[in-house]
């Protein structure tokens, strides 16, 4: 690891002007920004330490939406029963995105700002677009069984790891941030570019922002939402795909859904083409099964991930019969 400074500061503005000069990175839990600066993939000069800053905790919203500071642990998040009882999604995808240890630690700003785990990306040794622009992506004709089917370009077939970003999508979160010249907010749906041909581009944040809060509008309020994953292992794993889904039937008929896939894309994918096929239709497993196809008929798998395809479609289709059903678990 290379030498590096530390500073904790107790103010915003503090941070923000500690992070102008460059070559700096927010640490929040550290869950995934240490792992990286131990294998040399991050290389900052200068680490701001964000958890002294007044940026924890959950407060109302006047129009019944919550705002989740940014600082604020995984767990406590998951744990809050404002969240657990408005958008459940969202707490069972937090509780479903890593051990007991590391939810303790990550904070929600963290989590949305974690680097995809794709081996070629870790490892310095390998080339790799998003890492070092123009050095090419071998995970498309190399080792590629769990990278997307969605959005991919030449440039680059990773995907996004965090399970609250698709849950976030689903909700219409929305990020706030601040930068030396004031704040600002960017609608989750807009957070993550897409991949084309400038994979380093992680976000969409000016240079030097520092994410303070997550909005939960009170529209997007659902008690009756669903996140569900599939993994390679019980245990704590990312998503092979996953899904988190809002959907509200009245006398048998879609009247609201929203659809987000984890595990597909570089990013948390919002499945508008499903949406728009339900919305307003009969609530049928036919009408399931033909949103669901119409969804993927983007996807471009590559050699070894057309698995992903069929284990996309059968989620969609099963999350959504069961919430037809009044099932959220």
């Amino acid at each position: 690891m290379k030498e590096f400074t530390y500073h904790r500061p107790a103010l915003v503005r503090e941070a923000l002007t500690l992070a102008a000069g460059g070559g700096t990175r927010y640490l929040g839990g550290g869950t995934n920004l240490v792992d990286l600066m131990k294998d040399g993939v991050e290389t900052p000069t200068r680490l701001v330490d964000v958890r002294q800053l007044s940026l924890d905790g959950v407060r109302e919203t006047p129009d019944g939406g919550l705002i989740l500071g940014a600082t604020t642990s995984n767990s406590d998040a998951a744990a809050d029963l404002r969240v657990r009882r408005r958008y459940p999604a969202l707490s069972q995808a937090l509780l479903a995105g890593a051990s007991g240890q590391l939810r303790n630690m990550a904070t929600l700003g963290g989590n949305l700002l974690q680097q995809t785990r794709c081996s070629y990306f870790g490892d310095v040794s390998q080339p790799c677009n998003r890492r070092e622009p123009g050095s090419g992506c071998p995970a498309i004709a190399g080792e590629h069984h769990n990278h997307a089917i969605l959005g991919a370009s030449a440039h680059c077939a990773a995907t996004h790891p965090s399970d609250m970003a698709v849950a976030l999508t689903a909700f219409d979160a929305v990020v706030h941030y601040e930068t030396l010249q004031g704040p600002g907010e960017i609608p989750l749906a807009e957070f993550y570019p897409p991949v084309g041909d400038t994979p380093q581009r992680a976000t969409a944040l000016p240079p030097g922002s520092l994410i303070t809060a997550i909005a939960l509008p009170g529209a997007a309020t659902a008690p009756g939402s669903r996140y569900r994953k599939v993994r390679e292992r019980a245990s704590y794993a990312f998503a092979t795909v996953s899904i988190a889904a809002v959907l509200k039937v009245e006398d048998d008929t879609v009247t609201s859904v929203r659809i987000a896939l984890g595990g597909v894309a570089s990013r948390p994918w919002r499945a508008r083409t499903a949406e728009v096929a339900l919305l307003g239709g009969a609530a049928t497993a036919d009408a399931f099964r033909a949103a669901a196809a119409a969804e993927l008929s983007a996807a471009r798998p590559l050699r070894d991930n057309a698995y992903k395809v069929p284990l996309a479609r059968n989620l969609i289709e099963a999350v959504l019969a069961g919430l037809a059903q009044g099932r959220t678990r």
